[in-house]
C-alpha cells in the first residue's frame, strides 16, 4: 500500500487588520494585562477572606465575600480573551500577576473582618485606577470592545468599594 505523502501547508496567520494599529492593540494589551492582574489578583483576596472571615459579621461578610469573588471570577476571561482579539497573549501566571498588578497580595495571617473589608476596599478602588488609566487611550485608538469593557469594569469596582466602605462607617 503507497503511502500519501500529502504535506500540511503551514499558512502563517493572517495578520489582524481591525482598524487599530498594531501600536495601539500592543499597548492597549498591556493595559488589559495589568486590569487582568489587579482582578484576578483581587479575586483570590476576596475568595481568600470568603474562607477566612470570622467574628459578629460573619454571615453578612461570608455571603457578600462570594458574591464579590464569583463576579471577579466571571470577569477574568472577558479581559483575557480581550487582550487576545488584540492579537496579544494574556498573562496567566502567579509570577506574571505579581510583576503586573497594582493590587497586593492576601496577607499572610488573616486579619479581622473590619481590616478585610479596608483590604477589599482598597483593591477596587487600585482596579478602578487601572481600568480608568487605559480608558483614554482605548477611547482614542477608537477602541469600543475594550472601552466598553473598561466601562462595566469601572462601574462594578466603583460600586463594590462603596457598599464595602458603607460598613466602616460609624
Amino acid at each position: 500500500m503507497a503511502k500519501s505523502s500529502v504535506k500540511a501547508s503551514a499558512k502563517p496567520a493572517p495578520s489582524i487588520n481591525i482598524g487599530i494599529s498594531e501600536k495601539d492593540r500592543a499597548a492597549i494589551a498591556k493595559g488589559l494585562s495589568r486590569v487582568l492582574a489587579d482582578t484576578y489578583t483581587l479575586y483570590l483576596t476576596t475568595h481568600n477572606f470568603h474562607w477566612n472571615v470570622t467574628g459578629p459579621m460573619f454571615n453578612t461578610l461570608h455571603q457578600m465575600f462570594m458574591v464579590q469573588y464569583t463576579e471577579l471570577w466571571a470577569a477574568v476571561d472577558p479581559v483575557a480573551e480581550r487582550i487576545r482579539s488584540l492579537g496579544h497573549p494574556a498573562p496567566g501566571s502567579y509570577a506574571q500577576f505579581s510583576k503586573l498588578a497594582s493590587v497586593p497580595d492576601a496577607p499572610t495571617v488573616p486579619p479581622k473582618a473590619l481590616e478585610m473589608v479596608r483590604i477589599l476596599v482598597q483593591g477596587h478602588e487600585a482596579v478602578a485606577r487601572t481600568a480608568r488609566e487605559l480608558f483614554p487611550l482605548a477611547d482614542k485608538a477608537g477602541d469600543e470592545p475594550t472601552a466598553d469593557l473598561l466601562t462595566q469594569r469601572l462601574t462594578v469596582h466603583e460600586q463594590t468599594a462603596w457598599m464595602l466602605r458603607s460598613l466602616l462607617e460609624e
